[in-house]
């Protein structure tokens, strides 16, 4: 079975973070495995505090995964502190991963700060570099690049300074332009769109970690990154659809979404051969 470490904070809320993370790989056929970089306690409202764990103990649990269980792809979302950042960055040369998926988790839904603003230039140059795929939404591409996006051409442009970092594929993730939802792939020489009708719901709690997720899910199986983003935008579409009305915010994505129906279709069939 192949196998995805994710390596990002947790959401006591369970919709972000690392618990959408495994959701997502669990969903996807992947096993995954976590090495826990903060704690934060939330939930669809807000964030009400963070607790970052020591960077040791981050290498630690890094250690632990990578010298047993091993990992296809691994993904890192919250890194939380410049510190965590590097000894995350050590750990991916010293076991010579070539699957990285970075997601620059910067701020949560709520606007709450999950990136402290020291650490920006420790992604930008030490963890960037080494990434297959980053995936930053506007406003996270934004502080990485240093200009306003408002438009696909800016997405493009923004792209472009993002390569220029030495990732090998970027993805700026468009959801939050007016109109279609269009995240945009870029290679470092051509750029893909991937559209999508925008979904009315405010249940989008920890999209990004589950976009992330689905991508790397992806490369873990072997997929292009082309293809490995084609279908996480089809995963994400979906598990944004049925998305759960759950607490009095943003509510979570549900990562099952697609097992639960084909499990609805199943027992739909199944009782229709008793009755016949």
């Amino acid at each position: 079975m192949k196998k995805a470490l994710t390596i990002a904070g947790s959401d006591s809320g369970g919709g972000a973070g690392i618990q959408a993370d495994l959701k997502t790989f669990a969903a996807l056929g992947v096993y995954g495995t976590s090495a826990i970089t903060a704690v934060t306690a939330q939930n669809t409202v807000g964030v009400r505090g963070v607790v970052d764990l020591p960077p040791e103990f981050v290498g630690q649990q890094i250690d632990a995964v990578m010298q047993d269980i091993g990992a296809d792809v691994v993904k890192t979302g919250m890194l939380a502190n410049a510190a965590i950042v590097r000894v995350v960055a050590a750990k991916i040369r010293e076991y010579g991963v070539k699957n990285l998926v970075v997601d620059p988790v910067m701020v949560a839904k709520g606007g709450d700060l999950l990136l402290r603003e020291s650490a920006v230039s420790a992604l930008r140059d030490e963890l960037l570099p080494l990434a297959k795929v980053v995936t930053p939404n506007l406003g996270e591409a934004e502080v990485l690049t240093g200009m306003k996006i408002s438009s696909i051409a800016d997405m493009k442009k923004a792209a472009a300074l993002l390569s220029g970092f030495g990732t090998e594929y970027i993805v700026v993730k468009g959801g939050h332009l007016e109109g279609d939802a269009v995240d945009l792939l870029y290679d470092g020489k051509d750029f893909t769109l991937f559209p999508d009708a925008r979904i009315p719901t405010k249940n989008t709690h920890g999209t990004g970690c589950t976009f992330a997720a689905a991508v790397a899910a992806g490369l873990a199986g072997g997929a292009t990154v082309e293809a490995a983003v084609g279908r996480a935008k089809d995963y994400i579409g979906t598990v944004i659809r049925q998305a759960l009305a759950i607490g009095a915010g943003h509510g979570p994505t549900h990562h099952f979404a697609e097992l639960y129906e084909a499990s609805r279709r199943y027992r739909a069939m199944q009782n229709i051969r008793r009755r016949r």
